[in-house]
């Protein structure tokens, strides 16, 4: 077998495990989600666990990643493809310790009903599950546009998360013994908001890929 070819075989084994990765925190982070509107506390507490899964997970890839760097000593375009995923995997790991932070605090949870339902909050878990798997996708697939509409979509949480921000002011303010509560929602939103974020580095890593050039957004 040429050194090309197994080259390509193995970059294709990485990818497959990245896309792994990332569907496992996809899956945290709606799980997160899921716990939080039916105030599950057992399921946020469960969350931890699979965030170890997503640890074993940076480790192998990181040593794949390393491995092909030291092996097949690759030049240009291949090199930054690889190291690209190397510098990627911190950011996808984040995905899942924000999700697990997230699953902790639904489960320390103050009261058993919400000041306020939490709608805002669940459109910002689902539109950070979105940029979580459109980030990777777009590096998978070398699609640098897809990276730009991930770019795009954190002007979107931005705009919940100060929506939530708001929101959770006036409820402090109507009444004091809010204020534990809405402490703890407004810390799930910043996380949500955070995952929204390591999802553009993502998609920075991509356009990195792609152009050579690496640009904050």
């Amino acid at each position: 077998m040429s050194i090309r070819k197994i080259f390509e075989e193995e970059l294709a084994e990485l990818k497959t495990e990245l896309v792994e990765m990332c569907r496992l925190t996809e899956q945290m982070i709606d799980n997160a989600i899921v716990a939080l509107v039916n105030h599950d506390r057992e399921l946020g507490k469960s969350i931890g666990q699979i965030d170890k899964r997503v640890d074993e997970y940076e480790m192998d890839i990181e040593k794949r990643c390393m491995r092909i760097l030291l092996k097949q000593q690759p030049v240009a375009k291949d090199f930054r493809e690889v190291s690209t995923a190397l510098k990627m995997i911190t950011d996808i790991e984040r995905f899942g310790d924000q999700a697990s932070d997230i699953g902790d605090l639904v489960y320390t949870m103050p009261g058993d009903k919400y000041i306020k339902k939490p709608e805002h909050i669940t459109a910002m878990g689902n539109l950070a599950i979105k940029m979580v798997r459109e980030s990777v996708n777009s590096f998978i697939n070398n699609d640098e546009s897809l990276a730009d509409a991930v770019i795009k979509c954190d002007d979107k949480m931005d705009e919940l998360f100060l929506t939530v921000k708001n929101e959770l002011i006036e409820l402090i303010k109507k009444d004091g013994k809010n204020g534990d509560q809405a402490i703890e929602l407004m810390m799930v939103a910043k996380y949500l908001e955070r995952i929204g974020d390591h999802a553009v580095n993502v998609a920075e890593w991509t356009k990195y890929n792609e152009t050579g050039v690496h640009e904050k957004f």
